[in-house]
């Protein structure tokens, strides 16, 4: 279980993003493409992804497992801002963070010997890492922006509505059962059990299209607070069909050579499967 404690200060200071972060969409994305899923738009998309996405994913997969830690220089605040200021953020990321956070990587699972530039600093490893992220961005997700803005959009909408109307305290308990506020922690399903002291900095809450299920903090605790929660989905969301172009048996047939080995042998069966 996550548990966010506040203080009033925290309250004070607690907001919601402006709109979706394109590097937390990004990145989660990178799980969603791995998951056995039976809903049409997300399996149209999974489709898509895979088709168009072939050279990035060999470089990002690595460095997001489908489950537990990624490393949090790929979602830096700066993402917020848009996809540019994220990447210069991701490429000027200290090479102290860059070490420590691939070491705690490779705790979790091997990591390619490529790895070794970016835990370096590598100017060249960490622009290789910047014009992935952005090409993976521009082909598989951003396609489907204009349903991940709607979804994000009307989600902030009730948050800020509840927040105006009544405070903090009335828009934290609007994210249940997601989240459950007991004065003053937050609550929430996670992976592991982890308390995160805000200690007067307040939270920004960031509703992700690709979030699934449980929010997502940075590991962290010295960063900027954010959490990245499922944006609350619509009855039309599962109702409406793909927006984008199916992709038939030929396709699949090229997922395991596009991808390599083993991760694109799943992900072609995942396909498959309608998930």
């Amino acid at each position: 279980m996550l548990r966010v404690h506040f203080t009033a200060q925290d309250l004070a200071r607690t907001r919601v993003a402006e709109g979706a972060d394109p590097l937390w969409e990004t990145v989660l994305s990178l799980h969603a493409l791995r998951e056995n899923r039976a809903e049409p738009a997300l399996a149209a998309w999974r489709q898509h992804a895979v088709r168009h996405g072939p050279g990035p994913l060999r470089t990002l997969l690595p460095l997001v497992p489908r489950h537990g830690y990624f490393p949090d220089f790929l979602t830096p605040f700066a993402g917020l801002d848009g996809v540019e200021p994220g990447l210069e953020a991701v490429m000027s990321t200290p090479r102290e963070r860059l070490r420590s956070e691939l070491v705690l990587l490779s705790g979790h699972r091997a990591l390619p010997g490529w790895s070794r530039g970016i835990a370096d600093g590598e100017p060249a490893a960490l622009r290789h890492l910047a014009r992935s992220l952005r090409t993976y961005h521009h082909r598989a997700v951003a396609p489907s922006w204009p349903r991940i803005a709607e979804r994000v959009g009307v989600d902030r909408a009730l948050r800020r509505h509840a927040l105006a109307q009544s405070g903090a305290e009335a828009m934290l308990r609007t994210f249940g059962p997601v989240m459950r506020w007991r004065p003053p922690v937050l609550e929430a399903g996670y992976p592991v059990e982890r308390d995160l002291y805000l200690e007067g900095r307040g939270l920004v809450f960031v509703p992700s299209y690709f979030c699934r299920d449980v929010p997502v903090a940075l590991v962290d605790d010295a960063l900027p607070p954010v959490l990245v929660y499922p944006a609350k989905e619509r009855v039309s969301d599962r109702a409406e069909g793909p927006r984008l172009r199916g992709y038939g048996g030929e396709a699949l047939r090229e997922v395991p050579s596009l991808l390599g080995g083993r991760v694109g042998t799943r992900i072609a069966a995942g396909l498959r499967s309608g998930g």
